[in-house]
């Protein structure tokens, strides 16, 4: 299971699928919602909710796509019941954190891996979005 804003999928993006989809048999990938991406992001997403989850839907690399939680969100990973969860390099979770949060609520199986940046300064969606494109 991965999570994500996924606002506009880019090279970046389609890089972290594949790590996450090498640590097991289905990737399970869980858009944020709007409220949450602005919450994070400190701006509205350039597509909405459900824009964003289309879009990741349907993408060959994903089996399930998923609107995440709005506030609970071991609700939300216990509701998938995932056996992994990748982390993508620049997400504020702490895998250490994050296993301790995830025994408390009885899920203390799953293993958490935090994965490697496709292109640090190139594919990702702040960057890919402040550059002008002169048409």
């Amino acid at each position: 299971m991965v999570f994500g804003a996924f606002d506009g999928l880019h090279p970046g993006h389609l890089d972290y699928f594949k790590q996450a989809k090498a640590y097991g048999d289905i990737l399970v990938v869980s858009v944020g919602t709007d409220r949450n991406v602005e919450r994070i992001k400190g701006k509205k997403p350039l597509f909405n909710q459900d824009e964003r989850l289309e879009l990741v839907a349907s993408c060959s690399l994903v089996d399930k796509a998923v609107l995440g939680e709005e506030d609970d969100f071991m609700h939300h990973i216990k509701s998938v019941e995932p056996d992994i969860i990748c982390l993508g390099y620049d997400q504020w979770a702490e895998p250490s954190d994050l296993r301790q949060e995830l025994k408390k609520v009885g899920l203390s199986n799953i293993e958490i891996y935090r994965l490697k940046p496709y292109e640090k300064y190139r594919a990702k969606s702040t960057i890919t979005k402040s550059k002008s494109v002169d048409y």
